[in-house]
């Protein structure tokens, strides 16, 4: 029903940045939150940055001050303006939106995961 598409991902050297951006379309009646997650080699997926259809947002510690998460909502996009890197955000990055579609139900979807490594 729904899909969400990443881009953004790769090879930066530490100190750099990225931008991610994740899309959502299909049977989409409305989008309450969007957010970003990470998972290392060996470690739990974990909370990156989420946001709000009204612009509340909330950062792990390990990213505030380094880390911007922004969403555009007519267009279903939310954005990860990740800047400072270090070798520990090495990790997949996986887009979520907590979704109503038109049947009136509500649930979490994620995307396929985008890969980056920050690394000299």
């Amino acid at each position: 029903q729904v899909q969400l598409v990443e881009s953004g991902g790769g090879l930066v050297q530490p100190g750099g940045s990225l931008r991610l951006s994740c899309a959502a379309s299909g049977n989409i009646f409305s989008i309450y939150a969007m957010g970003w997650y990470r998972q290392a080699p060996g470690k739990q997926r974990e909370l990156v940055a989420t946001i709000t259809s009204g612009g509340s947002t909330n950062y792990a510690d390990s990213v505030k001050g380094r880390f911007t998460i922004s969403r555009d909502n007519a267009k279903n996009t939310v954005f990860l303006q990740m800047n400072s890197l270090k070798p520990e955000d090495t990790a997949v990055y996986y887009c979520n939106a907590d979704v109503r579609t038109f049947d009136m139900t509500t649930r979490a979807y994620w995307g396929q995961g985008t890969q980056v490594t920050v690394s000299s």
